[in-house]
């Protein structure tokens, strides 16, 4: 397994937070809303991060390591 930096696992609790907000929405029930429903441009900034870190979370999944350096 690759080795994660700060980057990747704050994208990857965000996708898993995003993915479980999608199973509660399935169940009529927005946690994002619930939480920040008041300030609507938060709940948009929130979506919006939680969909780049998928994307950032492609990217990681396709990257290849650094071949390993024999001594």
């Amino acid at each position: 397994m690759k080795k994660l930096n700060t980057i990747d696992w704050i994208a990857l609790v965000l996708v898993i937070v995003g993915g479980l907000n999608w199973g509660l929405v399935a169940m009529n029930f927005n946690l994002v809303t619930y939480l920040v429903g008041s300030w609507p441009w938060l709940e948009t900034t929130v979506y919006a991060l939680v969909g780049l870190s998928a994307v950032w979370m492609i990217v990681v999944a396709f990257k290849k390591e650094a071949p390993a350096v024999s001594m």
